[in-house]
């Protein structure tokens, strides 16, 4: 094992609890919890681990619990507040209540994290975010009409964001022909109602798109001179013509000049009709939403062969992302899109491509402000796409495909032990004894807010701690004279998937930093690399692992190394290349794996334990299936031993 990079020894315990707990304990658990942590009496700060369960003390607050599965959502969603978008979270999990319960908590944990930041921000800045609804709608508007949005360095330095959620089920998009478009229409139509229909047409007819600012001025408006002189003009042209014919019509001795009224009609029908032309469109606009256009065009008869379709439906996407850019900057905060697509394991093929298309054509253009959290089984999903007919050029691998698609594996593992109490708690429970753990959970959090409790000084030396492990480990991956730059891929997507991956990995190590032989940030960043380059062999030293773990074989299993077990066991691996052809496929240089393992990065048996249950950017159901046919092998070859002693001649005497 590597020593810690530049870290030291002490601090485990401050770090170990990296944020606060989830509110709404069941009575009668805190104080067992407080017993059981060994930790001092309510009214002090402090944070200890035992049992793998984190508990945290916060300023006039009773002690609370995290779960493996808080501990796992809460670090994703640390995460993807700091990661560049656009970006596709690959949420494996099995199907099941338990799926949707961990996107709730990625939900609530990044809402939590969106106040928090609000509140800094605020005490940073002292500008209070503004938002279009009552009199900040007329100075939307007011904006929208006369200025045009720069983006300033002051603008980037805000810490701010705003999450938009939005949750598309396919299945109830299964039934129409084109899925695809179901997620574009939820997507727009959820957009036109957070911020109002009203702000979106003017914006179609008036709005224009920032643009960065040339230096570093603060300025982030600028008056449309334009447009402003345009209206001007109008107005004047429109008010002369208006005085002519007035004139015409009511000065006595000039009634009979029929020429001067023509001219003063003319002149006001050509001024207003500009108006009036410009209201009708932010009308249209008004009444007709970007869901009914794209449903309109999805319904013509000549769907199939109309030509630039897809370019329309794109347009009114960028127009989309330009009005989110415009409200980021009038609104003094940053925003994200988040989507979360389920249900997809239960669609057809055809349609399950569909929507993957349309989030690498539609919806990836660099710098969009979108989240996508695929909530999705690849042991369900690889199977589905494999049967369409979007695998050519890809070897019929739906793995490929899927690793094409996502920036972000999150492999949620095996539930731990509290999350199963948790999940029994809440399966005992009646509906009133849930609904009476929220509504507690909302007054303790009124309470606190009213109080204005601080940050936690642990949670805030634990956020420093995880930045400058983050940083660490970054630097070896910059260090061109480190061993492990030049494992990294050429691929982007795959660096990508490295660089996102790597802090969630680093802050689910924070909370085991108590225990002993915690990695250092370059084995961490070295382990993601292997994970990511070589899926398959890792997977198939783990099960081997895992199974001498559950055989209890020798004491000295754990000091030896990962590349010995790997080659121990490579025969049977040889063996079932067959069934794990497109797995296979995954990994890279087999050589390379060899030097990874056996010179370079000398990963122990007990090296690899400590990272299995942090291991996120590898497909768990891999790992599964693989045991799966280890198991059927086994029983194959005992079943064929007996027949095969049964077969044997007699010897002759």
């Amino acid at each position: 094992m590597w020593p810690e990079a530049g870290g030291d020894g002490a601090g485990g315990t401050a770090r170990g609890c990296l944020l606060a707990g989830v509110r709404g304990e069941p009575r009668g658990t805190r104080g067992v919890l407080r017993g059981a942590a060994g930790l001092p009496g309510a009214g002090g700060d402090a944070c200890a681990c035992r049992d793998g369960a984190f508990v945290e003390v916060e300023p006039g607050e009773h002690q609370e619990a995290l779960t493996e599965d808080d501990i796992y959502c809460r670090c994703l969603s640390r995460t993807l507040c700091h990661t560049a978008t656009p970006v596709t979270v690959g949420f494996y999990a099995p199907c099941g209540h338990r799926l949707y319960s961990l996107l709730d908590k990625v939900t609530g944990f990044m809402r939590e994290e969106m106040a928090q930041r609000e509140e800094a921000e605020l005490h940073r800045s002292h500008q209070k975010p503004r938002s279009p609804e009552g009199w900040g709608l007329l100075l939307a508007l007011w904006y929208l009409a006369f200025y045009k949005p720069i983006i300033t360095e002051g603008h980037l330095r805000r810490k701010n964001i705003e999450f938009i959620f939005i949750r598309f089920s396919a299945w109830q998009y299964a039934g129409c022909d084109k899925l695809w478009a179901g997620l574009v229409t939820t997507l727009c139509d959820s957009i036109r109602h957070h911020f109002g229909a009203l702000p979106l047409s003017v914006y179609h007819v008036m709005g224009t798109r920032p643009r960065f600012a040339s230096g570093f001025s603060q300025k982030e408006w600028v008056l449309k001179k334009g447009a402003c002189l345009k209206l001007w003009g109008m107005l004047f042209v429109l008010g002369a013509g208006i005085s002519i014919l007035l004139v015409a019509l009511l000065v006595p001795g000039i009634k009979d000049h029929h020429a001067l009224k023509v001219v003063g009609s003319a002149v006001t029908s050509l001024s207003g009709s500009g108006l009036v032309l410009g209201l009708f469109s932010v009308l249209k606009n008004l009444l007709v939403s970007e869901k009914q256009k794209i449903e309109r065009l999805t319904n013509s008869d000549r769907f199939a062969s109309q030509l630039g379709f897809m370019s329309k439906v794109r347009r009114e996407v960028e127009v989309l992302v330009d009005f989110l850019a415009f409200m980021e900057i009038f609104e003094r905060r940053r925003l994200r899109v988040v989507l979360e697509i389920t249900s997809l394991d239960i669609c057809y093929p055809e349609k399950v491509a569909g929507v993957f298309n349309a989030m690498n054509t539609l919806l990836s253009d660099t710098n969009t402000p979108f989240i996508f959290i695929l909530a999705v089984d690849p042991s369900i999903i690889v199977p589905c796409l494999e049967q369409t007919g979007c695998m050519k050029g890809l070897a019929d691998n739906g793995y490929l495909y899927l690793n094409r698609t996502v920036t972000l594996p999150f492999s949620i593992p095996e539930m731990g032990a509290r999350s199963r109490l948790r999940c029994l708690e809440a399966a005992v429970q009646t509906r009133e004894d849930l609904m009476y753990r929220i509504i507690t959970s909302n007054v303790e959090r009124r309470r606190a807010k009213c109080r204005g409790v601080p940050t936690v000084p642990s949670r805030r030396e634990a956020d420093a701690e995880a930045v400058r492990c983050i940083h660490e480990a970054f630097r070896c991956l910059h260090d061109g004279a480190d061993p492990l730059a030049r494992y990294l891929p050429t691929d982007g997507t795959h660096v990508h998937r490295i660089v996102n991956t790597i802090p969630i990995t680093l802050r689910l190590l924070l909370h085991r930093a108590g225990t002993p032989g915690t990695p250092s940030p370059r084995a961490a960043a070295a382990w993601v690399v292997l994970a990511d380059q070589w899926p398959c062999r890792l997977s198939w030293a783990l099960q081997c692992l895992e199974d001498a773990w559950q055989c209890q074989e020798a004491p000295d299993f754990g000091a030896r190394s990962l590349w010995s077990i790997f080659q121990e066991n490579m025969g049977e691996l040889s063996a079932l290349r067959q069934p794990l052809h497109n797995v296979l496929s995954l990994d890279g240089d087999p050589e390379l794996f060899q030097t990874f393992l056996s010179c370079d990065f000398p990963f122990t048996a007990r090296d690899a334990r400590a990272f299995l249950g942090v291991t996120v950017n590898l497909d768990h159901s891999i790992r599964h299936k693989m045991g799966l046919l280890r198991g059927l092998d086994r029983l194959r070859k005992a079943a064929a031993a007996p027949v095969s002693r049964s077969v044997q001649c007699p010897q002759t005497e």
